[in-house]
This record gives C-alpha cells, structure tokens and sequence, in this order.
C-alpha cells in the first residue's frame, strides 16, 4: 500500500501545540505514528498534492451530483435514519463514478470515529468552508436535520443565478468573438490586398486608408504581442490572489468599480443574508451563525469587515448598528436588520433580504445584458463597415483619378 501524507497539529507532553507533516498507509495508522512520538492529535489533513491526487484519480465531482447529494443526505437524516447507514445508502444510489468514491471515502472516515464536517473538510475541492461550517455547526447542536433543506435550498438557488449568468452572457461573449476575429481577418488578410493594388496604381492614398493599411500592417506583424498582452493580464489577475494581501487589495478595487462593485456587493449581501438567517432560524446563536456565514463570502474585504461586525456584536452592538458602521453594506441590509432585531424576527427578515438582493442582482445583470448586446452589435457594424467603406472609397477615388 503506497503512503499517504497528511498535515498534522498536535500537542506534544508540555501542553505545546506542534505542527507538521507525516506519512502513513491510513490515518489511524498517522495517528498512532504520532501518539509514538508522545504527541496528541487533534487534527489531520491531507495535504494538497494528496487532494490533487485524489482528485485526478477519481474524476471531477459534478456541482449536479453534489445538490443531490446534498438532498438525498438531508431526505435521509431527516427520516432520522443513523448517518453511516445513510451514507451506505446514498453511495449505493448515485450512478456518479467520482461521487461514489467521495461517499464511501465518508462513510469510512465516519466509522473511524470523525466527525461528517471533518470527513468532508478532507475534500475542499468538492466540499467549500460554508458548506462544512454549517455542518459542523449541524453537528455540534444536533440540528443536522434543520439546517440540511436551507444547505440544499442554498446550493440550488447558487446554481440556478450562476446559470442564468452563464446564459445570459452566451450571446454577448459570442458577438464579441465574432466582432474581434472579423476585424483581425480584415486586418491581416483582406487590406494588405488593398496595399498591393495602391503600389500598382501609383496614386495618393487618403488619410484614412493609410491609416487602415498602418494598422494592418502593424497587426500583421505585431499581432501576437497583443495576445501576449492578454495572457499576461490574465496571469498577472490570478497571481494577486495567492496572496492574501493582495487579494484583499483586489477585492477591494473591486467593490469601488462602478457598476460592476454594486453588482458583486449584492451578490455577497444576498449570500451573507441567506446563509445568516438560516443559521439563525435553526438556533445557531448569532455570534457562530456570523462566524460561518462570513466563510460564506467571495469577497475577502467584505470578510474582513463582518470580522469588524462579530468582535462589534461581542461587545454587545446590535447586528443592523454594527454593519451600518463598516459603511460599506447597502443601507437596505443594516435597516432591515435593525428593524428584525426590534421585533424579533431577525432570521425571517434576513432570509426575505437574501431574496430582494438576487432580485435585485438579476435586474441588473438583465439591465447590463440588454444594454450590451446591441452596444457589441453597434460596435461590430461601425468596426466592419467603417473598414470596407474607407477602403471601398479610396478605390473609387483611385479609379476616378486614373479615369
């Protein structure tokens, strides 16, 4: 059987918290390796060239075969079926190749004695931190059963706006390839054919074609310093995320990008909204509920402010005065929260803001998509037919000249 290696955090005899690395055939045998070394486990990962391994080995898990996974378990635990019989079950039913390996490689890890948010921590490729957070705190309040449907209801409604997205962007990104690859094959294949007849001829060229027969020619030979450009852009765009300063400082360009920061705050808000009146709607007291809910956000600057909000709530702010200070939410979420803490359905309310901000997200997204996609069409027609005519009547002017 070939080692696996996992990370490891342990106390050692003095009470001292030791972390470290360490191979094994399985993860009791790591944690007996480790009890050897007079240490104490308390946690073991697998390291990432391991999750990387798994993953490649066993195929991609779906985002499809993870919602019904989410639904069978929640069918399931709500039956008050145990868990491992659970998991057996749910490993039996799914036709998914990959997703079978991830349930027994759960139900394995939960006859050894971990935890479901533990076992699933194991997997972050498939499982997110919101998605074992809110597990976790299942878990531990013995509330797997509430907090399961609104974990579901979650992923479905997350699926659902991100493919209505996708779709709503297709025919943009379509007219925009078309526009770019049109433009480049008139650059670099039909007006240096225009060049050759104005050498032929003899005559002046207008500005404008000059200007035409300039640009193809630099295109021509410079074309590919252009996709260089890009690739780098792109390079450069996802080398800012590997550090966590300056993916904070990104994010936080981000959210003062006009139009698009709007769009990408309600986004989180609704996320944010959804995740914390779930939580709460089960029991989870606020303080936990916030703490999952913040793992919840893409944004990392937003992250760091609900930090600022928790340790303001600790301290015994209320939630709705505690956002409206960062100055950084809509305004809508601090008062309607505000007005949920005076009545005492803070959970409620929230839950119904999650729904206005995706209404909202989804207005301005078809906003952005209508204004758009005759934007690209009115760019396409000027970019082609400015190009032939310019070119067509520097040929005119060139055969009345001759004429």
């Amino acid at each position: 059987m070939s080692l696996t290696h996992f990370l490891y955090q342990a106390f050692d005899s003095q009470g001292q918290t030791q972390h470290g690395e360490i191979s094994a055939e399985s993860e009791r045998d790591a944690v007996r390796l480790l009890q050897a070394r007079k240490l104490t486990p308390v946690k073991l990962t697998l390291t990432r060239h391991e999750t990387r391994q798994a993953r490649t080995r066993y195929g991609k898990v779906k985002t499809s075969d993870l919602m019904d996974f989410t639904t069978g378990l929640r069918t399931l635990v709500d039956a008050r079926v145990p868990l491992d019989k659970a998991l057996r079950m749910l490993e039996g039913i799914t036709e998914s190749a990959a997703m079978q390996t991830l349930v027994a490689g759960l139900r394995r890890d939960v006859k050894e004695g971990k935890s479901l948010a533990d076992a699933m921590e194991s997997r972050p490729d498939v499982f997110s931190r919101m998605y074992v957070n809110i597990v976790r705190a299942g878990e531990e309040g013995g509330i797997l059963h509430q907090l399961l449907p609104d974990l579901a209801d979650f992923l479905e409604t997350s699926s659902r706006n991100r493919q209505a997205i996708v779709a709503a962007m297709v025919y943009p990104i379509v007219l925009l390839v078309t526009g770019i690859v049109s433009v480049a094959l008139l650059l670099v294949f039909v007006i240096p054919q225009f060049a050759v007849m104005f050498e032929d001829a003899g005559t002046d060229v207008p500005g404008s074609a000059a200007f035409l027969l300039s640009l193809s020619a630099f295109v021509s030979n410079w074309g590919w310093l252009m996709v260089l450009t890009v690739v780098v852009m792109i390079g450069w765009w996802q080398w800012l995320d590997k550090d966590p300063q300056r993916r904070l400082a990104k994010h936080a360009a981000l959210l003062k990008t006009p139009l698009l920061g709007q769009f990408l705050l309600f986004r989180d808000c609704a996320v944010f909204a959804r995740t914390l009146g779930a939580l709460m709607a089960a029991g989870i007291p606020l303080i936990r509920a916030l703490r999952v809910s913040r793992e919840v956000l893409v944004n990392t600057e937003l992250a760091r402010l609900l930090t600022q909000v928790e340790e303001d709530v600790r301290g015994g702010a209320g939630l709705g005065a505690a956002l409206e200070k960062t100055d950084a939410f809509p305004t809508l979420l601090h008062q309607l929260v505000s007005v949920g803490e005076e009545s005492g359905r803070t959970a409620s309310i929230l839950l119904k803001t999650a729904a206005t901000f995706d209404q909202s997200v989804k207005n301005q997204m078809n906003r952005f998509v209508a204004a758009l996609q005759p934007a690209l069409i009115l760019l396409l027609g000027i970019a082609v037919g400015g190009i032939t005519v310019t070119m067509l009547s520097a040929v005119f002017s060139m055969n009345a000249v001759q004429f």
